[in-house]
């Protein structure tokens, strides 16, 4: 996949089948739209074009929203290119972009730049100043400019629209199985392992404190989860908690920390990848070290058993 970060770096393509959006999370509706790209660039003999922006439209325009992403930006690249775009032009969004009107952008940036000659979008695609164009503005234009224009209708589990709104939100209260149907994979978090209070050491639950790689990416609710850990080409089972851990500490900073089941290597500042498999129960202070650690028992029983079945 060639990626570029401005027009000036765009190589003209002889026969381009785009499409442009957020894709934030490359669920299964943006996974169809690349697919029917796909098959029309095989029909065609054209090359497969995405356009997306970065940062995150919402995070220029509502900055007070203060917007998490699905993907990290290494892992929005990673997923379009297994996808199977060619060409990724990944365009920066500013105020003075958003200001384009619908004409503008088609004319301007689609005709113009991206030389476009088939067009397919998402349902309900909205694009120019104050969302202006749609469907029907995008019939108009592609008869004006010479190129045509597809719809590719909402994608739809268990008759539920699937959108990365609503994958954010399943994500807020740790619905792993919502996400995973959605996005065709499981969630993961990347980071990198830095130093904590090592107080997992003293009950006999050392951990791996991360810090993930992009401050944009969500972090799913607090809680205790069953993980698969991915380091060094090897995969791991283990046990994450997210939160504040309010029976260790007292600084009330919120933390990700993952215990590695049958794991005892030096992997300070290494960067590991979690694959969150399953949430197994909210994050709860106790009155002593000796219940967390028998609490903690428990935990890796029931991780082990989601094991057995996932």
């Amino acid at each position: 996949m060639k990626i570029y970060t401005s027009f000036e770096d765009y190589k003209r393509v002889q026969n381009p089948i785009a499409t442009i959006g957020t894709f934030d999370g490359v669920h299964v509706g943006h996974q169809k739209i690349i697919n029917r790209l796909k098959e029309i660039a095989r029909e065609e003999n054209g090359e497969v074009v995405l356009l997306t922006f970065h940062p995150h439209p919402r995070m220029v325009l509502q900055p007070a929203a203060d917007l998490h992403l699905i993907n990290s930006q290494r892992e929005k690249i990673e997923f379009l290119e297994k996808a199977g775009i060619e060409h990724l032009i990944i365009y920066p969004f500013t105020k003075a972009f958003s200001r384009l009107t619908a004409v503008e952008y088609v004319r301007d940036i689609l005709v113009n730049q991206m030389k476009i000659k088939r067009l397919v979008i998402g349902y309900d695609h909205q694009f120019g100043r104050n969302r202006e164009g749609n469907f029907e503005h995008l019939l108009e234009l592609a008869q004006l400019y010479g190129f045509e224009v597809e719809e590719i209708p909402a994608q739809m589990i268990n008759d539920v629209n699937v959108s990365s709104t609503k994958i954010r939100k399943a994500l807020d209260i740790g619905d792993l199985d919502t996400v995973k149907n959605a996005l065709n994979r499981p969630f993961t978090l990347t980071g990198t392992v830095v130093p904590g209070n090592k107080k997992g050491r003293l009950i006999g639950f050392p951990t791996a404190n991360i810090q993930i790689e992009e401050a944009t990416k969500i972090i799913p609710s607090d809680g205790v989860y069953a993980v698969r850990v991915q380091w060094n080409g090897r995969t791991f089972k283990g046990m994450l908690n997210i939160g504040v851990k309010p029976t260790v500490s007292e600084n009330g900073k919120r933390s990700i920390e993952v215990h590695i089941f049958d794991f005892d290597e030096e992997i300070y500042d290494r960067k590991l990848t979690l694959e969150l498999v399953r949430r197994i129960r909210n994050e709860k202070q106790f009155d002593s070290l000796e219940a967390l650690r028998s609490k903690l028992h428990e935990d890796k029983i029931e991780t082990l058993r989601i094991f057995e079945t996932c």
